[in-house]
């Protein structure tokens, strides 16, 4: 994990991931993708949302979607006291997603990542971008957007952002 006060580097052929766990699995998206983490705060809950929709959160006057990767990935959703919300910026899409804890940051070398395995599931296929090694555990480096099935959304809303502007 990166120390507070300095700034991470990253050298050409590297890149920065930030690593969460849902559940005892691990996990990694792009640093990039990443605004900010925040503890788990009170949502509201929306009626007739999908089952890993946990609702919608005020974040200095700013609502944002949030999602439960877990039940999202058919796990169990515990909260307990490192339960975190991962801010994303996608486009012109920003949304949360809750996950059990936020490890660390992980600088790889390409060389670091492998490819994904062939997947049974056609789904897991489209948003696991690749795979690494991390004190002895096996990450899976995720497209939270794939994951979430938000691409259309974030096409819609740039669509709009368009029109508006003409």
């Amino acid at each position: 994990m990166e120390s507070a006060g300095t700034k991470p580097t990253t050298t050409p052929g590297s890149q920065r991931f930030l690593a969460f766990s849902l559940g005892v699995e691990d996990f990694a998206v792009p640093l990039l993708s990443v605004r900010e983490v925040v503890a788990l705060p009170e949502m509201t809950r929306v009626p007739n949302t999908s089952s890993y929709f946990s609702g919608i959160m005020n974040l200095r006057g700013q609502i944002i979607s949030v999602f439960d990767l877990r039940l999202r990935f058919g796990m169990k959703a515990e909260h307990g006291s490192e339960t975190a919300v991962i801010i994303h910026n996608f486009s012109q899409l920003c949304f949360g997603v809750v996950v059990s804890s936020v490890n660390n940051v992980l600088s790889l070398k390409d060389t670091d990542i492998s490819e994904k395995p062939d997947f049974h599931d056609m789904q897991a296929n489209a948003y696991i971008t690749g795979v690494s090694r991390y004190n002895d555990k096996l990450v899976l480096l995720l497209d939270v957007v794939k994951a979430l099935r938000l691409e259309d959304v974030a096409v819609q809303k740039q669509a709009a952002k368009n029109k508006s502007a003409a």
